[in-house]
């Protein structure tokens, strides 16, 4: 059985799946433990992380410029079989994205509270969203090295040791919750600084586990050599792969920045409960998100190798499973809506409001599902601007706008907001169906394929 043959297999795919999920789960159920924990200490602080969060994951979305572009790149590249590219764009992406996290961190720590007035945070959130932001900031350049790391492993299919380290960095966040948040062992209680503090010595901890799995595992170094004299041509490439590929995840997380802006007018209920609602909804596409990234890595070898007919059918084979499991999922929760909510919050107005999303939640799931698939493999086939294109029209048109008509203007509230995302993603998930449908996505990968992985002519 030659390597092409060998990916294609269904069970390849679910053996590449299994451990991106069950990280994904140990990142929610901490995630979870996270909220739970800082909802014990103060229901106000459980709103300020969620405010602070929004702004880091859009910053976060500048390190996988490069590091979605490098996944990308070094699938192809091991198709076509080209190790040389693979070790430079190992240094080259290390490199930059490092860079990208310091100043990042730094402009953090001098605009956080600039941000926040222009989301419009209640006097009462602020403080907790500015020592939260202003900790994590400081270490920012962790998660990029840790994220770079992360793409450099999923590109050669690793996904297990992936698995190990977010263990070990659950456990490790934990541990420090308990410790610092409320206080234990004569430690002060901590609170929101503590819940921020525990997140960056958990970073610290994975990234030393990384960098030990990167040195053993891929027998890979990081060398000046690679960056003389500078592979201009090559960061080119990465910019202009990642840039379109993180502007579709920018765009999505911005539109997420003025939602939330949106909700903080209605009050800390609506707010707690965008919270949980989000931390719920996580649930429903975590395998989507995990089969995504397994698809992507399976189909950008196959692009690469030169055999679209094989990724065709990968892509489809995917998308059907994808949708299968979400709407399971998101049904599920909808029905035990209630007691879920009734976990982590006593406030009954929450737990009505929370079950009315959860309910729309359910269509909101079906497009998401398509939606997280369809985006990994058009870039994994090199099409790129496309996504980029579509999301931005439709989320910034659909749900903000759609979500203040909606929402703000004609008063429906969260309940409005929710409908106004359900319909973007929905409506994205028909157009992306038809692009790959189209074939549009053929013949835009990067590399030369092997001669002799090429399909047979007919």
């Amino acid at each position: 059985m030659n390597e092409t043959q060998k990916i294609t297999r269904p069970s390849y795919l679910l053996k590449l799946t299994w451990p991106v999920f069950m990280e994904l789960i140990l990142q929610m159920l901490v995630g979870n433990i996270d909220q739970f924990m800082v909802g014990q200490y103060s229901q106000l602080a459980v709103g300020a992380i969620g405010n602070a969060n929004q702004i880091l994951n859009v910053l976060i979305i500048t390190f996988s410029v490069i590091s979605t572009a490098a996944m990308i790149l070094i699938s192809q590249y091991r198709g076509a079989n080209d190790q040389q590219k693979v070790h430079q764009l190992y240094t080259l992406s290390f490199s930059v994205n490092t860079a990208f996290g310091l100043v990042i961190g730094v402009a953090l720590l001098l605009c956080n509270q600039s941000i926040f007035q222009l989301m419009q945070v209640p006097e009462e959130l602020m403080e907790g969203s500015r020592i939260y932001i202003s900790i994590i900031g400081s270490c920012l350049f962790l998660q990029a090295i840790q994220l770079t790391l992360s793409a450099f492993f999923r590109s050669h299919a690793m996904m297990k040791e992936s698995l190990v380290v977010s263990v070990v960095v659950n456990l490790v966040n934990i541990g420090g919750n308990m410790l610092l948040i409320n206080g234990m062992f004569g430690l002060p209680a901590l609170g929101v600084a503590g819940a921020a503090i525990a997140s960056n010595l958990s970073r610290m901890a994975g990234l030393a586990i990384m960098l030990r799995l990167f040195y053993k595992k891929l027998n890979a170094r990081f060398s000046i050599r690679y960056l003389r004299p500078f592979p201009t041509k090559m960061l080119r490439q990465l910019l202009r792969i990642g840039l379109p590929s993180g502007g579709e995840s920018l765009s999505y997380n911005m539109t997420q920045v003025f939602i939330m802006t949106f909700v903080n007018l209605f009050g800390a209920v609506s707010i707690n409960t965008k919270v949980y609602a989000s931390m719920f909804a996580m649930c429903s596409y975590l395998f989507s998100s995990a089969i995504g990234q397994a698809s992507q890595v399976i189909v950008g070898y196959l692009v690469g190798a030169g055999d679209l007919r094989s990724a065709n059918r990968q892509v489809w084979y995917t998308c059907r499973l994808s949708m299968l499991v979400s709407l399971g999922v998101a049904s599920v929760l909808w029905v035990l809506s209630k007691p879920i909510f009734g976990i982590f919050t006593s406030d009954s107005a929450v737990i009505e409001l929370g079950a009315a999303i959860m309910f729309i939640e359910i269509f909101l799931e079906w497009g998401r599902s398509v939606n997280i698939v369809m985006v990994r493999c058009l870039q994994a086939a090199g099409d790129i601007r496309f996504p980029v294109v579509l999301g931005i029209l439709s989320a910034w048109t659909v749900a903000v706008l759609g979500g203040y008509l909606i929402g703000v203007a004609a008063g429906y509230g969260l309940i409005g907001i929710w409908a106004a995302m359900a319909c973007d993603e929905c409506i994205r998930a028909v157009v992306f169906l038809f692009r790959w449908k189209s074939g549009a996505w053929k013949n835009r990968a990067f590399v030369e394929p092997r001669e002799e992985t090429l399909p047979e002519q007919p």
